[in-house]
C-alpha cells in the first residue's frame, strides 16, 4: 500500500505542479476510480486507486530534467494557438515535458524543461527565492543612483521588487547589467529598469538555481545528478 495526496500523485505523473494539479482538481477534471473528487486534501492508495484526468488513466512517469539555451522568437509553453515554434519543438523526448516558469518571446538564456511536477513547483513557489542571473542590454547607460535603487527596491504595478544584486558586466559600457532577483513575476527584469526610465533592449538568463547555461543558444543538455540533487539540497523544504 502506498497512500499518497491526489495533486503529489498527479505531479508525479508528469502532468503539472503540485499547484496547478489543485486547480484540476477543482475544476472537476479529476476521478478516483470513476467518481470526481473536488477535495484537495483526498488521498489515493497509488497500488489500488485508478486516477484519470479528464478521462485519460494517470501513471507514475520516468522523470526527466533538461536545460535548454532558449532562442530569441520561441514561446514558453507546450502549444501555441497561433502556431509560432515553443520550446517544446527543441527537445526531442517521449516524454510529456514542461517548462519550469516562462521567459519572454525575446529572451534568451536558462530554462529547465522536465516532467517532474515536484521539481518543478519546487523552483517556481515564491518562498524558495530561487536566483536567477540576467545579462541586461540598455538604452543608455545606467547610472549609480538607479544602480543603487535596483538594489534597495522600486515599486512595480504597485507592489516592491528589488535585485538581491546588480553590476556593471564591463569596465567602460554601462547599459551592460547583470542583476540578480529572487522572483518570478512575468516582466519582472524589464519593469525594474522601466520604472527607473529605462528600456532593455536584450535579455538573457545566464543561470537559474544556480545551474549555469553554459551552452549554445537552441541547444540543451540533460541536467546531471548532481545538480538536481543541489537544487534539492539548497532550495527544498
Amino acid at each position: 500500500m502506498a497512500i499518497t495526496r491526489l495533486n503529489k500523485f498527479i505531479s508525479d505523473c508528469g502532468v503539472t505542479s503540485r499547484r496547478k494539479a489543485e486547480e484540476l482538481i477543482l475544476q472537476g477534471r479529476v476521478s478516483i476510480n470513476d467518481k470526481i473528487v473536488l477535495e484537495l486534501s483526498q488521498k489515493i492508495d497509488t497500488e489500488v486507486d485508478i486516477v484519470m484526468l479528464d478521462g485519460e488513466r494517470l501513471r507514475p512517469k520516468h522523470h526527466v530534467y533538461f536545460l535548454l539555451n532558449k532562442p530569441k522568437g520561441v514561446v514558453t509553453t507546450t502549444d501555441d494557438e497561433k502556431n509560432r515554434k515553443t520550446v517544446i519543438d527543441l527537445i526531442k523526448t517521449r516524454e510529456k515535458i514542461f517548462p519550469v516558469g516562462r521567459l519572454d518571446y525575446d529572451t534568451t538564456g536558462a530554462l529547465i524543461l522536465t516532467n517532474d511536477g515536484e521539481f518543478s513547483n519546487l523552483l517556481t513557489h515564491p518562498k524558495n527565492k530561487i536566483p536567477r542571473v540576467y545579462e541586461v542590454k540598455l538604452d543608455k547607460p545606467l547610472n549609480e543612483e538607479d544602480k543603487e535603487k535596483l538594489s534597495t527596491g522600486v515599486f512595480i504595478k504597485g507592489k516592491k521588487g528589488r535585485f538581491i544584486k546588480a553590476a556593471f558586466t564591463g569596465k567602460k559600457d554601462k547599459r551592460f547589467v547583470t542583476v540578480t532577483a529572487v522572483e518570478g513575476r512575468n516582466h519582472f527584469v524589464k519593469n525594474m529598469f522601466g520604472a527607473l526610465g529605462y528600456k532593455v533592449l536584450a535579455l538573457n538568463r545566464n543561470s537559474y538555481a544556480g545551474i549555469v547555461c553554459n551552452i549554445p543558444v537552441g541547444m540543451h543538455r540533460i541536467l546531471t545528478r548532481e545538480e538536481i540533487s543541489g537544487v534539492i539540497e539548497n532550495y527544498g523544504n
